[in-house]
């Protein structure tokens, strides 16, 4: 029951997190904390705890490949989101996912394989997103803005954790990595950021994505062979590790568009600090 609660609890707190060190530190850093697997990480954690060692590891395995549906729903995302709303573009996102999902389950490759098969999709993610057209601060969000997002992930994860305990240990890596903080932080950017916003926080969950990988990765390969404690401090270490890595090469090989430290508010709006 306390990992049930903790389970469902971490995406709303996480949700509500990542949103204010939005507004704080800029929309890029958003994306690169939503990147990380706060959501997964408990499921798989609940997972091994429960179904053993071997079970985490090929659930591991399996949510680290499903990082290429993710990947596939932010394309498609950001694509959508051109001609489209919110809720047509995370509709259009969330079939992507899962129709890559659908495919997915056909295939079990080595860990390794799948690390470099995601970490391509991560790069050709890139090319295919519309390229930042500038930020430009919207009004201060309404006072309910919040609880909002943190009520839409708490229905996204309940409604997962119902379906993914049941399906095997492939299929509920795979769906573990569904765009719960992704979904709700893109939704919520396009209505009140804009475009330009958007486009910025869409790039930053890809790059952010390496980090996620890395858990899983190493989640994957020690899980067998190390305590479920040990296992899932040394993917966490490997996660911040990459993640560390990836923000400091992007942010001296990016451009301002990227990794620009404008909060997401402005100031002239929000009447002070956000």
């Amino acid at each position: 029951m306390t990992l049930l609660v903790a389970k469902v609890l971490l995406a709303p707190l996480c949700v509500v997190a990542v949103s204010l060190a939005g507004r704080r530190w800029g929309i890029a850093v958003a994306g690169l904390l939503g990147g990380l697997p706060v959501v997964a990480g408990p499921i798989l954690l609940a997972e091994t705890l429960i179904h053993g060692r071997d079970f985490g590891a090929d659930a591991a395995a399996g949510t680290l490949l499903g990082l290429a549906a993710l990947t596939a729903f932010v394309v498609v995302y950001g694509q959508a989101a051109q001609t489209r709303g919110p809720i047509a573009s995370v509709l259009c996102g969330w079939a992507a996912f899962l129709l890559c999902v659908a495919v997915l389950r056909m295939v079990q490759p080595p860990p390794a394989v799948s690390l470099v098969l995601v970490g391509t999709c991560f790069a050709l993610g890139l090319r295919f997103l519309p390229s930042p057209s500038g930020l430009v601060g919207e009004a201060m969000p309404p006072p309910w803005d919040l609880a909002a997002r943190a009520g839409a992930a708490l229905g996204l994860v309940l409604a997962l954790t119902a379906v993914s305990g049941a399906l095997g240990p492939h299929l509920s890596g795979l769906l573990a990595p569904f765009p719960i903080i992704t979904s709700i932080l893109a939704v919520f950017t396009h209505s009140h950021g804009g475009s330009g916003q958007l486009e910025v926080l869409l790039r930053n969950f890809l790059l952010g994505f390496y980090g996620f990988a890395a858990f899983c990765f190493v989640l994957a390969v020690s899980l067998p062979d190390f305590s479920t404690a040990a296992a899932f401090l040394l993917a966490t270490a490997a996660a911040l590790t990459v993640q560390a890595l990836v923000f400091l090469i992007r942010g001296l090989d990016s451009g301002p568009s990227d990794f620009d430290p404008t909060p997401l508010w402005r100031e002239s709006d929000a009447g002070g600090d956000a």
